[in-house]
């Protein structure tokens, strides 16, 4: 019963906040400045990452470019160079702790730690859709994107919990995008993306520190919903939606 009460008295706070919260969809954010910031880019070699490069370059970032594949790493810092950045490329294999550590010594010593006690930086993790809604027969790839997500929200809310605002959070959680990794995806949410149209959103987001970047958009409107409609009603929902790809294992879903 104390928590209720405690909550009602909480409803003139929700009242103020979501006006300011519509207020500001009405105004433009400034874009903060990240020239002569250091910006570590993993997977930077293909791309996401190669095109996130490319538009930090573009703004006079310093790059450190980690990839496991040397070519294409080579490549992506090759053009980055001509775009006036200055680039430092690392073969790093990020499912291995040791070669993250040795790289780390390498360029920054530490990430977390030293932003916080300098109270400046910005992580970005790059999730899915798919770390909010599941979608069957990706049963890994949902996981391992809750988990992305999971640490997104726990890290903000860490960095909230001492009190250290320089340090900045964004999540990326697009739809399918053109990448190869998923063959022929298709969904009544919209056409698939493409790479370039996730970077220009992603980096419109960083620059103007949203917390959660959803592409489409109607995606954050059905995260909610799945938290408040009835069970039955999500399953026809989630029909109507009718998401369909051909599984890399060769599995042809069946037409919904």
């Amino acid at each position: 019963m104390k928590f209720l009460l405690d909550v009602l008295l909480l409803l003139p706070l929700l009242i103020v906040c979501s006006l300011e919260s519509f207020v500001k969809l009405f105004i433009p954010k400034r874009r903060k400045s990240v020239t002569g910031e250091i910006v570590l880019i993993t997977g930077a070699g293909h791309g996401i990452g190669r095109l996130t490069a490319y538009e930090f370059a573009k703004l006079k970032s310093k790059l450190v470019l980690w990839d496991i594949n040397k070519h294409g790493l080579e490549e992506t810092a090759a053009k980055c160079k001509g775009l006036g950045a200055k680039v430092h490329t690392f073969v790093v294999d990020c499912s291995n702790r040791e070669d993250i550590y040795s790289a780390a010594k390498k360029t920054t010593k530490a990430f977390l730690p030293a932003m916080m006690k300098n109270n400046h930086g910005h992580i970005v993790t790059v999730a899915s859709a798919a770390g909010h809604v599941s979608v069957p027969f990706l049963l890994a790839y949902c996981s391992s994107k809750f988990a992305a997500v999971g640490f997104h929200k726990t890290l903000t809310d860490e960095l909230a919990a001492l009190q250290i605002t320089g340090v900045k959070t964004t999540c990326l959680c697009p739809n399918f995008v053109n990448t190869g990794f998923i063959k022929n995806p298709s969904t009544s949410l919209g056409p698939t993306l493409e790479p370039e149209e996730v970077v220009n959103r992603l980096m419109h987001g960083i620059l103007t520190e949203q917390k959660m970047i959803f592409i489409p958009s109607s995606i954050a409107f059905l995260t909610t919903l799945e938290r408040i409609l009835p069970e039955r009603f999500l399953a026809v929902l989630k029909r109507k939606i009718s998401v369909k790809f051909d599984a890399v294992i060769g599995y042809k879903m069946k037409a919904q």
